[in-house]
């Protein structure tokens, strides 16, 4: 079937009981999906940006002018990876209760505020303690994700949440060419001194987070049926309507029904469970609209029985975290969003000592290439994912993938260290064949997330997302312990992702009694 390019700014087709999208009218934001889909990436590539702002600036500049030490440099590194981590664990659950809206616009107007306040730092321990706040911008991922889970369907999930995580992640890169050229321009043009012109600097990020998290608290719904607090009670109608059936909930966020007859018995059962039913694009059920999904009856039943999230507790949340399903997307973006988070924080550091002539803006522009490959290579790990779903129907395929391309990215980075070129065109082939399949891979593991216990989506998206912060914090403190010999810890964080990806590859890709996901 050729693809339809009007997919990408019509009002799409929708799902008959969760009301998600399946497909991506990502060019229309006037459109609701398309505008939750355009404030998920943008906010989270200005948290982004702003988390990442420290190290196009910190080798050079900001080292000079706090009298930094090479270890006080690796150390808040670390640090802004620490918090990030503590705010991922927090968020995913935050996000089953409160809904992802309001926890992604909390994280950007909490990490908004040491943003601004980076012109007060003094020495190297105002500095880590300022990146460990602004860490807090780091958690924003998962709420974009949540988010962006909550609105697209299991035929396109994949590719929405590589498409607003790879875009978002190209905030990394994007910061390498701002942070440097509003530093550059506040001295040639304000006549601003490097001491006064990397504060101010700062004051950039912090008005667009602030701008961004008002916007998506103004403009944006929290689920495709409305409130938060309603998305069960939205789940219970559409089966109502359209299976003749009667919702009884049981205990807070589980689904189970019972068929009606005409007397009401209860009884009775449909004469033709393959029965298509239809929903327009404005969520109202009845008659055909122009916009309309067919779905199977019992595909109907299991989405609305375990794909709508339910409020955690602590005894349903444990099974779920130390799942062996959450421990292989934990594992797999433990190496992958870990060891691109590690590798951006000393990528230009790195660039600067086996290419010395480029100088600190030269370095930093080539760095950014590395977090501007999100932009393609990311999403196209979820396209990937997608499209051998949607052709197999099969979830082993969107997870032998996951392990492909991490085996594939571990030799690259063996590769990379190993070799540890002088030359320009050899070092940015290998770290653009490297960026391939480890940020493929991110995509790739996000295309998966969405399947794994859908009714604790949360609490799964942020077990995985904190174990890539926790991969980034163990891989940057080898960094740190190795001072500038960046090319040894290349190697070995290379060795650590395909033996990590080899271990957990033998794990069923979803629990085998689960109902909704497949």
């Amino acid at each position: 079937m050729a693809f339809d390019p009007t997919i990408l700014w019509r009002a799409p087709e929708v799902n008959p009981i969760n009301h998600k999208a399946r497909s991506i009218p990502g060019f229309n934001p006037l459109n609701v999906y398309g505008r939750v889909f355009t404030f998920s990436w943008l906010g989270f590539m200005i948290a982004f940006w702003s988390w990442y702002a420290f190290p196009p600036l910190l080798p050079i500049t900001i080292a000079k002018d706090l009298k930094l030490k090479q270890t006080d440099v690796a150390n808040s590194n670390i640090i802004a990876l620490t918090a990030t981590l503590l705010v991922r664990l927090v968020a995913g659950p935050m996000c089953d209760r409160f809904g992802p809206r309001y926890t992604f616009a909390g994280c950007l107007l909490a990490g908004s505020i040491p943003t601004a306040l980076a012109g007060c730092v003094t020495n190297a321990k105002g500095l880590l303690a300022l990146r460990f706040f602004i860490g807090i911008l780091g958690g924003s991922f998962v709420p974009c994700q949540v988010w962006s889970t909550g609105f697209f369907d299991k035929n396109v999930v994949g590719t929405a949440n590589a498409l607003t995580g790879g875009l978002g992640n190209a905030g990394g890169g994007i910061t390498y060419f701002l942070m440097p050229a509003v530093f550059d321009s506040l001295v040639a043009r304000q006549h601003l001194t490097p001491h006064k012109a990397w504060r101010v600097a700062f004051i950039v990020p912090f008005i667009a987070i602030v701008v961004v998290a008002i916007g998506m608290i103004v403009c944006c719904p929290d689920t495709p049926t409305g409130k938060w607090a309603d998305r069960h009670r939205a789940a219970e109608q559409s089966l109502n309507a359209h299976l003749n059936v009667d919702p009884v909930v049981d205990v807070p966020g589980a689904i189970s029904v019972e068929r009606r007859t005409a007397s009401g018995s209860g009884s009775e059962s449909r004469s033709d469970s393959d029965e298509k039913l239809r929903i327009d694009a404005t969520g109202k059920a009845g008659a055909f609209g122009d916009h309309e999904a067919h779905l199977g009856e019992q595909e109907m039943l299991d989405t609305a029985r375990g794909e709508i999230v339910a409020k955690p507790s602590f005894k349903e949340a444990m099974p779920v975290i130390f799942s062996l399903q959450t421990l292989v997307q934990g594992a797999c973006y433990f190496n992958s969003f870990g060891a691109e988070l590690a590798i951006n924080s000393i990528l230009g550091a790195y660039y600067v000592k086996n290419f010395p002539k480029l100088g600190q803006t030269g370095s930093g522009n080539w760095a950014a290439m590395f977090g501007l490959l999100n932009v393609v290579f990311r999403p196209l790990g979820g396209v990937v994912a997608d499209f051998a779903y949607n052709r197999t129907h099969n979830l082993w395929v969107k997870k032998s993938l996951i392990h492909i391309y991490g085996v594939i990215a571990g030799a690259f980075l063996i590769a990379i260290g190993l070799k540890n070129s002088h030359h320009q065109s050899t070092m940015f082939g290998l770290v653009a064949g490297m960026a391939f399949f480890l940020e493929g891979g991110n995509g790739l593991n996000y295309a998966l997330v969405p399947h794994v216990h859908p009714h604790a989506n949360g609490i799964v998206s942020g077990v995985t997302g904190a174990s890539g912060n926790l991969g980034g914090i163990i891989f940057a403190i080898i960094f740190r312990y190795n001072k500038t010999n960046y090319h040894r810890v290349i190697w070995i964080i290379g060795i650590i992702s395909i033996a990590m990806n080899v271990a957990v590859s033998w794990i069923r890709p979803i629990p085998k009694k689960q109902i909704g996901g497949r």
